[in-house]
């Protein structure tokens, strides 16, 4: 079997796929460019799906490419490799998965430049699964760079007919300009320390390789360690997002056509927790526990500052986005704890949270086609004439909050059980204990929310609206069925990563 699993192809399908739909050659017919990049799209998750059913623990994927017999910089050691581990294969399923839906939910979302808009689609698809197989330091910095790209124009682009209050075109590139100054503002500091590191294991230990397998931080002095550690961590932060780098996620979102927002809280924002664990938590660990009860910190502050936020939020869009920047930080709390526990509920949490944002970001999307507005102050009444939608609605939200038998309650236990557990700082158990409140104001606000918009008087606007389209069905039913059996059978995850 295994002689039909490719790394490369698993990477740069999307991008072949990519070149195929920008090019000339194929057809502007919009149904037909549609159902192609669906129907990839579920061909690349069965791929996938069928590399974790053969994946063994013991022996990751491993595969290099080489360019006319030579590695890419052969003078320098940097090589064109890539592996797939545990947490690599979870995270490489989940991308398929998620860039499944968000072309599912494209359908009612995406009105024009078709051609275009799955081209870049599939682009950042490549980009991402670049980051989160790369074996080596420089060929991650290739994809994290490649993915500003794509991730401009899904944002910036202008996707329908209409132009409204929510899908003014001028504040979409200025929400896409945003997202690239602080995401290239970011990497140039994180370049910096991958420069530093690459240098200091090369005079320490005599290696002239940017592999992450020949990285070593034992010989490097403790001070120059830190510093490395923080400019990766700057570069990481943004994406995450961690306070006070986080201001241009809410913009992205708010402005974004909703498989966009899908993407980028399912996915992107994932890809700044993956270079944490990659780079500082596996590469550089002797710095991480240092700095780690600092992060600690930081991670309350995200947990706690940004719920309040949320709650003060009336657009959903932005009730979401922020509700993201809270979860981050039980996803970087799960990591500063430094233990078995602690690793395996972020990456869990990083699976719940995406099933959880894709349906949360599909409902805004559902409600802003039906009603016009994504404003809370000015729905009502959404249930008695959308009695689906509203049963889809009040089990995601429940699941966001942490309900038992739901996916995100498991994670969000094992991160405290985690942080309460480590060995390293009692910060960290100091931080466990106030993250609690989290499950009080996520309720809080996300309540709020189902209460404004489906109770109460249905205004004689909203009286014909439709219930769920097959797509919508199918979007929202994947990820409550996600949600729940990855809850009531938490082990399909948790044994890959023990």
């Amino acid at each position: 079997m295994d002689i039909f699993l490719s790394i490369p192809f698993l990477i740069f399908m999307p991008l072949v796929v990519s070149a195929l739909l920008i090019s000339p050659l194929f057809t502007r017919n919009e149904i037909v460019v549609r159902r192609f990049s669906k129907s990839v799209c579920l061909f690349h998750f069965l791929y996938s799906v069928l590399m974790l059913a053969c994946f063994d623990k013991a022996n990751p994927y491993m595969s290099e490419i080489h360019f006319f017999g030579l590695d890419w910089i052969q003078s320098l050691g940097i090589k064109f490799i890539f592996k797939i581990d545990a947490v690599s294969m979870i995270l490489t399923v989940l991308t398929s998965f998620v860039f499944l839906l968000a072309s599912l939910a494209s359908k009612l979302n995406i009105r024009k430049s078709h051609k275009f808009y799955y081209s870049m689609l599939f682009l950042l698809m490549s980009a991402i699964l670049g980051i989160f197989t790369s074996a080596d330091m420089f060929v991650f910095f290739l994809f994290w760079e490649l993915e500003l790209i794509p991730a401009y124009f899904l944002i910036g682009g202008r996707w329908k007919e209409e132009v409204s209050a929510y899908d003014n075109n001028k504040n979409a590139g200025n929400s896409a300009i945003k997202f690239v100054l602080f995401t290239f503002f970011g990497s140039m500091i994180m370049l910096l320390g991958i420069l530093l590191l690459y240098y200091y294991n090369f005079t320490s230990n005599g290696i002239l390789s940017a592999g992450f397998s020949d990285i070593t931080d034992s010989s490097i002095p403790g001070c120059i360690q830190i510093f490395i550690a923080v400019c990766l961590l700057t570069g990481f932060g943004v994406k995450l997002p961690i306070i006070p780098l986080h201001t241009w996620l809410p913009d992205a979102h708010t402005n974004a056509p909703t498989p966009v927002s899908m993407i980028l809280a399912g996915i992107l924002l994932k890809t700044g927790a993956y270079g944490i664990y990659r780079f500082n938590y596996q590469t550089l660990p002797d710095s991480f526990i240092t700095i780690a009860p600092i992060l600690a910190v930081f991670a309350l502050v995200n947990i706690i500052y940004t719920a309040f936020i949320a709650y003060a939020q009336t657009d959903i869009k932005r009730i979401v986005a922020y509700s993201s920047i809270s979860n981050m930080g039980l996803i970087l709390l799960g990591l500063c704890a430094l233990n078995q526990i602690g690793l395996s509920a972020s990456i869990f949490h990083i699976v719940a949270h995406a099933l959880v944002t894709c349906g949360l970001f599909m409902i805004a999307g559902i409600v802003y086609l039906r009603c016009k507005t994504r404003d809370i102050n000015t729905l009502s009444g959404i249930a008695s004439v959308m009695p689906r939608f509203f049963g889809f609605a009040v089990l995601i939200v429940l699941a966001s909050i942490g309900i038992p038998a739901f996916a995100p309650f498991i994670s969000e236990i094992l991160t405290i059980i985690g942080a309460m557990n480590s060995d390293f700082s009692d910060i960290l158990k100091v931080a466990a204990l106030f993250s609690l409140p989290l499950l009080i104001l996520s309720s809080c606000y996300m309540l709020k929310f189902l209460h404004k918009g489906f109770f109460g008087e249905t205004p004689k606007e909203y009286e014909k609206v439709n219930d769920l389209s097959v797509h919508e069905f199918l979007v929202l039913a994947s990820v409550l069925a996600g949600l729940v059996i990855f809850g009531l059978f938490p082990n399909a995850i948790l044994n890959i990563l023990s």
